[in-house]
């Protein structure tokens, strides 16, 4: 560089008195490797009853072609059916400082999922399956097509923020001229990790009404964020109740009727909702208990019976998305039963672990038993929570949402207003 002269690269002369006198090979039958030295048959035991990898190393997952430019509004909405999301959109109010390590493990949500095409959405989003990258005015423009038109703070006002998460906040606000409180969620579209994933927070929730599922009441698009409007669920997530408080027979009773009634609703409509846990259960004023949260969910139907894609939650997940099999809507019904041991247990198994690790127990181990069993009243005469009728590893004999509301125990439910005492000491 400077002038000076290169050094002369030294001259390196290939392998001399070379031997081979290891050959060495896996034998696949018997799971172990064959050939090794003495010394080394001590070090590497065998493989053949290890736990099989979340992935085979040995087959690589198949790249979509990516599509770039622009499109008319009905080829984009064409394509989104089939575009991966990533993340549930639960926007809660801050945790407690001591309970935020525990929060943010309840949070660690895993896709990539599959964007729902409910059956009145159908026309809309398209049949076609192809995946594509869009813009963010291409994407814009397909929003707008399934949210409402207009401004929401022309009838909404005294906005005052409640919640905050990595995509967005959640406020209340009052309607003029009624007074009326509403939530209002609102997600940045640019700051989604899987922007795909907004359609079904607005599709599903705008198309299925029940009594036990968060009512929404409309959505719009201001500027670059979806902002939802729902019902104001004053009493808050069951998280809060079941960290802070032993529930009783009766409460839990109480929650698993109103939580079986949603679910059994949405099955019924070919919806599986994937991230059932107690943070997607919220409480109204009244103590109504409700399902929300539906950025996971999926659209099975005859021509799409089944679905494979690792989502949820990982100490909720059912062992077949662990495993990556083919699963339908007794996946919820899996996710409850775990919920069920949150409530007599405060947490999920495994929940101090690793995700990867308690993910690996539930796909692997028998199914798991509650902790402390002792803390669910049992009478003499009484019937126990159906654990083993939920927790079941075979999902064509684990019990539907139906058949569950016909157990016994669910016969200890009460109103609403058992959950109560709970509710208001933690206002």
């Amino acid at each position: 560089m400077f002038g000076g002269k290169k050094k002369k690269k030294p001259d390196i002369s290939g392998p001399s008195n070379f031997e081979h006198r290891v050959h060495t090979g896996f034998n696949e039958d018997e799971g172990k490797f064959i050939g090794l030295p003495i010394q080394w048959q001590s070090i590497i035991p065998e493989v053949k009853n290890r736990p099989k990898p979340f992935v085979d190393a040995r087959h690589i997952t198949p790249v979509p072609k990516i599509i770039t430019g622009r499109g008319n509004k009905k080829g984009v909405l064409s394509n989104l059916s089939a575009i991966s999301v990533t993340r549930s959109n639960s926007l809660r109010k801050e945790s407690p400082p001591e309970s935020r390590k525990l929060n943010s493990r309840r949070k660690e949500a895993i896709g990539p999922g599959v964007s729902v095409a409910p059956p009145a959405a159908q026309k809309a989003l398209g049949t076609n399956h192809d995946s594509q990258t869009i813009t963010n005015d291409e994407f814009r423009a397909a929003l707008q097509m399934v949210v409402c038109p207009g401004d929401p703070r022309e009838s909404l006002e005294n906005f005052v923020k409640i919640g905050e998460g990595s995509t967005g906040v959640v406020c209340i606000a009052t309607q003029r001229g009624t007074g009326h409180h509403v939530a209002v969620k609102k997600m940045n579209v640019r700051r989604q990790q899987r922007r795909e994933l907004l359609f079904n927070e607005v599709v599903i929730m705008r198309d299925y009404h029940h009594e036990n599922i968060v009512d929404m009441y409309s959505s719009f698009l201001v500027g670059d964020e979806l902002w939802v409007v729902m019902e104001y669920m004053e009493g808050g997530a069951l998280t809060d109740l079941v960290t802070r408080h032993r529930l009783n027979e009766p409460q839990i009773a109480t929650v698993c009727v109103s939580v079986l009634n949603a679910l059994a609703y949405l099955h019924s409509q070919g919806v599986i909702h994937r991230d059932i846990k107690s943070d997607s259960i919220l409480l109204t004023k009244d103590l109504t208990v409700k399902l929300s949260d539906f950025g996971f969910c999926a659209q099975i139907s005859s021509d799409v019976p089944k679905r494979k894609s690792l989502v949820g939650t990982p100490y909720w997940m059912a062992p077949e998305v662990v495993s990556r099999s083919p699963y339908g809507p007794e996946v919820d019904i899996w996710s409850l039963g775990i919920m069920i041991m949150e409530m007599v247990d405060k947490e999920p198994p495994y929940f101090d672990e690793a995700p990867l690790h308690a993910m690996r127990r539930i796909r692997d181990m028998p199914p798991p038993k509650l902790k402390h069993p002792h803390k669910v009243n049992p009478p003499p005469h009484s019937h126990l929570v159906p654990i083993d009728q939920i927790l079941v590893r075979d999902p064509s004999t684990r019990s539907t949402a139906s058949e569950l509301l016909q157990h016994p125990f669910l016969r200890k439910s009460s109103p609403h207003k058992s959950i109560g005492p709970i509710t208001v000491a933690d206002r």
